[in-house]
């Protein structure tokens, strides 16, 4: 999400000095490669780079291509094959051994509905969204490009002749169904359809200066981030400036400032027991997949403790959400260290993943796009 709220912002900043501008999207990859298909980076016509679609090393010539585009006003498909090391054709090595395809599409910013137009619509709902690009691997074909985007019941879809709307549904329910991107044939097309899950919310109960960094940690991942504290003199704008909201609640007042979904998260942090206890009451029975404790193991239970003496018998599936002590084991002892611990276990729990180090992953890092 972070990719796509970075290419926004540049898009308008670019149009605002009368700038043209080229998307470009991995599509599509064969074997091994840094970024997987839906990775993208917007390129604008005086050199700057948004996004990303490979480690760095693509990206030199990839500007080259986007400029060729915008020029051109016309999309093009580039294929970088790097599984042969002697393969010099574009001047770069990357060693990744996998074909990566690479879809350029300049963005006519006279159009009523273009690519930058459907990726906007991303982050104003809180749904699960599908974004679908139509392109040939045949380079003689056209490149048709970013067509439409599902959002919830919402379909937006710049008019072409290659796909129906039943079909982008049809294809697009299954990507959300599988939570992963689908890959689809035509009859002279692929569609790519990214799967996007919405945007991350991250809930901070406390607001000492220990929730400053998990703060900072979740604002580099492009989270939405919002601090909760009883304290007055701690809960203040001015103390998490990258905060995106700062509440001075009392704790059973926090749930009915915010909205609770399936990507939103909490972290217990106040230092202030009836606090914690109080919150951890009232989310326990919510949608949220992951609930974090600060504190030790003996902290914990007598939570669990207290909430079953107060009349309140904990599930199954809410015990599982519980994680407490909060974070993956790093060796973390700052605060700085403890809010990268705690970042990578709400991840790795969003992700569906253990966290564990990818040296002892047995199969390939990147799970295969589906294919239909």
């Amino acid at each position: 999400m972070k990719e796509i709220l970075d290419i926004i912002n540049a898009y308008e900043a670019a149009l605002s000095k009368g700038l043209q501008a080229a998307l470009a999207t991995v599509v599509k990859v064969e074997g091994s490669s840094y970024r997987r298909a839906g990775a993208r980076m917007l390129v604008t016509e005086d050199g700057q780079l948004t996004g990303a679609i490979s480690g760095g090393c693509l990206e030199g010539d990839a500007l080259r291509r986007a400029l060729l585009a915008i020029h051109q006003k016309n999309n093009k498909l580039i294929t970088y094959d790097t599984s042969n090391p002697d393969d010099l054709e574009f001047g770069v090595q990357l060693g990744c051994n996998g074909i990566v395809h690479i879809l350029f599409e300049y963005i006519d910013s006279s159009a009523e509905i273009q690519p930058i137009h459907l990726l906007k619509q991303i982050p104003q709902h809180r749904n699960e969204c599908v974004l679908t690009t139509i392109f040939s691997l045949n380079k003689k074909n056209h490149q048709t490009g970013t067509v439409g985007l599902l959002s919830g019941n919402k379909l937006s879809m710049i008019e072409n002749q290659s796909l129906s709307e039943n079909r982008l549904k049809n294809i697009s329910a299954r990507a959300i169904n599988e939570k992963q991107n689908v890959l689809a044939n035509s009859v002279n097309d692929e569609l790519l359809m990214q799967y996007i899950s919405p945007q991350t919310t991250l809930v901070i109960a406390g607001a000492g200066n220990d929730a400053q960094p998990l703060v900072d940690a979740a604002t580099i991942l492009g989270w939405n981030t919002i601090i909760a504290d009883g304290r007055a003199t701690h809960a203040l704008k001015k103390r998490f400036p990258k905060a995106d909201e700062v509440l001075h609640v009392k704790a059973e007042e926090l749930i009915h400032n915010i909205s609770v979904d399936g990507t939103t998260v909490f972290v217990l942090m106040t230092h202030n027991y009836q606090y914690d206890l109080s919150v951890l009451k009232s989310i326990i029975g919510l949608p949220t997949p992951y609930i974090g404790l600060l504190g030790p193991k003996t902290r914990f239970k007598k939570l669990m403790s207290d909430l079953t003496n107060e009349g309140l018998e904990v599930t199954d599936s809410e015990l599982n959400k519980l994680y407490g002590p909060v974070g993956i084991d790093i060796g973390a002892e700052t605060s700085e260290e403890i809010a990268i611990s705690v970042i990578a276990e709400i991840k790795a729990v969003l992700s569906g993943k253990k966290g564990s180090s990818l040296r002892d992953k047995p199969e390939k890092m990147h799970t295969d796009i589906l294919s239909i």
